[in-house]
C-alpha cells in the first residue's frame, strides 16, 4: 500500500504551519509513508483497490448495487465512546459539568504515548477537509491525518475533501488540526481529545464513524460550538428541510431531535398523495448537522457543513425512508450490515428476505443476535437523496423559518406546540427529552433530558450554551419561530396516535402557517397550540385522531413542568466534573 501512494511531507502544501505540523506527527507516529490527499476520482479508485486487495472492504453485488461496499468493524469498535471522550480546557469549568474534562498538558502527554511509533508499517495520510461549500464564509476547515484509508474515502464523501479544501485552507493560514490512529483497536488504549482553545482533536484506537471521521462530531459539533459561541454563531445538531407550498414558496426548518426519533426520516420526507398531487414538495438540505449564523437582514442562515450521510441502516426502508433507501443503491460505503447470499446489504426492517451472513461474517444465526449491527452504517454522497436541494451548495446558506425540536414521548407531550418567544423556546430546547426504551437500557418509560439534542456533543459548558442561545435575541433580529413536535404519542393500549413518516408534513404546513401568520393558535400549558382543525385532516387522517394527538391533561403537564424546571436547573449549573 505504502508503495503505491507515497510523497513527501515536505512538498504537501506551501503553508509553512501545515507542513511543520505533518512532518511533526510523522517523526512521532514513524509512517512507513505520507501520502497528502487530492480527493481525486483516481486516488479514491486505488484506496478502493488496495482495501478489497486487503480484505478491508468487500465488492457488494454490481448488478443491484453498482459501486458499493462493505466494511466489518472490529467487534469491539461499533459505535461512539462518551465516556472515553474529553474536553481538554485550560479550566475545567469551560468544559462544563456536560462534558469529561482533562487537563490539556495531561492530555497530550497522554495521546502522544499512545501515538508514538503507532504508524509503522503504515502509511499516513494527510486529508484536507472544508466543512461547508468552499466559497462559503459560513465554511470552516480542517486537516486529518489518519492512518486508515477507510477513513479517507469516508471522509472524502462526508466532506469536500483535497485539493480545494487545501488551497482555502493556506488562503486563510488557520485550521482544524486532526490527529488520528487505529491503534491496536483495544477498548483499553481508545481516547478521543477535544483541545477548543487550540482548534485540535486526538483520536486513538478506534476506526468507527464518528471516533475516526474527525470532521463530522469532533469538528462539526464539539470544536464548532466552541468556535460559533466565539464567533457570534450557532453549530447544532440539526437537519435542515425546505418544505415548498404550491405557490412555489419554500421554508426552510431547522430541527433537532435525540437518536431513534426520526430525525434523518424527517430530513428526507415524502409528502402524503394528495400533498404530492396538490404540488408540495420537501427538499433535502442536511439531516445531522446545521451551521446557523444572523445575516444582514436579522434572520438565521443555514448551510449543512457536511456533504454526505452517515445514516443508520437499521430501520431503513421502503415505508420509512424511500429516499433514503433510493439513494443507497450505488455508491454507497455499508459499515456493519449483514449480506445475503448474492451479496445484497440486508439489516432488520429492511424487508422479509434472510439474510446469509450477519455482520460478523459468521453464517446468520438468530441465536447470535441480529444480522446487522443495531448501528450499523451507509455513507452516501448527499447529492444521490432524490429530494436534495441545490441550495445546499448556497455559499450563503438558507434563511431559517421555524426550528423545531422534538423527543419519544409515550405520554403528556402533545403533537405539536409553539414556544410563547425565544427565550420560551431555549427553554423548551434546553429541557427536551425522550424515553428509554427496554432493547436500549432495560427499563421502559424513562424520561432522559437531551437539551437541544446536544448532551454528547456540546463542546462547553451547558450554562454558557444557553446563554449563548439567548444572546441572539437582540433588537432587529427576525429570530425564527420554535416549536416542539411529538411523533410518538401513543393510546391506552399503547398504540401510536400518529402515523408519522409522511402524515409529519400535515404538522409542518401548520408550522408553517404559524409563520406566515395564517394560523390561528390557543394559549395552553405546553405553549400555543392548534386549534380545533388547525392541522389539515385527511382520508386516512381523521380530525378526531388529530385531537387526541394533541391533548394536554392538566395534571400530567404540571408534572412535567416541575421535572421539565428542575432539570433546568440542575443543566445550568456550572461544577467541575469528575
Amino acid at each position: 500500500m505504502s508503495a503505491v501512494l507515497k510523497t513527501e511531507a515536505s512538498t504537501g502544501t506551501s503553508l509553512a504551519a501545515l507542513a511543520a505540523w505533518v512532518q511533526e506527527v510523522a517523526a512521532l507516529t514513524q509512517p512507513d509513508a505520507v501520502h497528502w490527499c487530492d480527493g481525486s476520482d483516481a486516488e479514491n479508485r486505488k484506496l478502493l483497490e488496495m482495501m478489497q486487495a486487503d480484505g478491508s472492504l468487500i465488492p457488494l453485488n454490481p448488478g443491484t448495487h453498482p459501486g458499493c461496499w462493505l466494511h466489518r468493524s472490529h467487534p469491539d469498535d461499533v459505535a461512539r465512546v462518551e465516556h472515553l471522550t474529553f474536553v481538554c480546557t485550560r479550566e475545567a469549568t469551560a468544559a462544563g459539568a456536560n462534558n469529561h474534562w482533562m487537563a490539556p498538558a495531561e492530555a497530550h502527554a497522554k495521546m502522544d504515548a499512545l501515538f508514538a511509533g503507532c504508524m509503522r508499517g503504515r502509511t499516513l495520510y494527510v486529508v484536507p477537509y472544508c466543512m461547508g461549500p468552499i466559497d462559503s464564509p459560513l465554511a470552516r476547515c480542517g486537516v486529518e491525518i489518519t492512518d486508515s484509508p477507510y477513513v479517507v474515502v469516508n471522509m472524502r464523501i462526508m466532506t469536500r475533501m483535497g485539493t480545494p479544501a487545501l488551497r482555502r485552507i493556506e488562503q486563510e493560514g488557520t485550521f482544524v488540526r486532526g490527529l488520528h490512529s487505529l491503534g491496536e483497536l483495544d477498548p483499553e488504549r481508545r481516547f478521543i481529545m477535544h483541545f477548543p482553545e487550540e482548534l485540535t482533536i486526538k483520536s486513538y484506537g478506534s476506526g468507527y464513524g464518528g471516533n475516526a471521521l474527525l470532521g463530522k462530531k469532533c469538528h462539526a459539533l464539539r470544536l464548532a460550538s466552541w468556535q460559533a459561541r466565539e464567533e457570534g454563531w450557532l453549530a447544532e445538531h440539526m437537519l435542515i428541510l425546505g418544505i415548498e407550498n404550491p405557490q412555489g414558496e419554500v421554508h426552510y426548518i431547522a430541527a433537532a431531535f435525540p437518536s431513534a426519533c426520526g430525525k434523518t426520516n424527517l430530513a428526507m420526507l415524502v409528502p402524503p398523495q394528495a400533498y404530492r398531487e396538490a404540488g408540495w414538495k420537501v427538499w433535502t438540505v442536511g439531516d445531522d448537522i446545521c451551521w446557523m449564523r444572523p445575516g444582514p437582514d436579522g434572520k438565521l442562515w443555514a448551510i449543512n457543513p457536511e456533504a454526505g450521510y452517515f445514516g443508520v441502516a437499521p430501520g431503513t426502508s421502503a415505508r420509512s425512508n424511500p429516499n433514503a433507501l433510493t439513494m443507497i443503491q450505488r455508491d454507497t460505503i455499508y459499515t456493519n450490515v449483514a449480506l445475503t447470499a448474492d451479496k445484497q446489504p440486508w439489516w432488520e426492517g429492511l424487508d422479509d428476505r434472510v439474510p446469509a451472513l450477519d455482520w460478523r461474517g459468521r453464517v446468520y444465526d438468530p441465536a447470535n443476535g441480529p444480522a446487522a449491527h443495531p448501528n450499523a452504517r451507509f455513507t452516501v454522497s448527499a447529492r444521490q437523496c432524490p429530494s436534495w436541494s441545490p441550495r445546499s451548495e448556497d455559499a450563503g446558506g438558507v434563511p431559517i423559518s421555524a426550528i423545531v425540536f422534538g423527543g419519544r414521548r409515550a405520554s403528556t407531550i402533545p403533537l405539536v406546540f409553539e414556544a410563547r418567544d425565544w427565550a420560551h423556546g431555549v427553554f423548551v430546547g434546553a429541557t427536551m427529552a425522550s424515553e428509554t426504551t427496554a432493547a436500549a437500557t432495560g427499563q421502559v418509560g424513562l424520561v432522559r433530558r437531551d437539551p437541544m439534542a446536544m448532551k454528547p456533543f456540546c463542546g462547553y459548558d451547558f450554562a454558557e450554551y444557553f446563554a449563548h442561545w439567548l444572546s441572539f435575541d437582540t433588537a432587529g433580529a427576525q429570530l425564527p419561530k420554535i416549536f416542539h413536535v411529538n411523533w410518538f404519542r401513543k393510546d391506552a393500549e399503547g398504540n401510536f396516535l400518529w402515523p408519522g413518516f409522511g402524515e409529519n408534513l400535515r404538522v409542518l404546513e401548520w408550522i408553517i402557517d404559524r409563520v406566515e401568520g395564517r394560523a390561528e393558535a390557543r394559549d395552553a400549558g405546553p405553549g400555543l397550540m392548534p386549534v380545533e382543525g388547525g392541522i389539515r385532516a385527511g382520508e386516512d387522517m381523521s380530525a378526531a385522531t388529530i385531537e387526541r394527538a394533541l391533548q394536554v391533561d392538566a395534571g400530567d403537564w404540571e408534572r412535567e413542568f416541575a421535572d421539565q424546571t428542575l432539570s433546568w436547573g440542575q443543566a445550568r449549573k456550572t461544577a467541575v466534573p469528575a
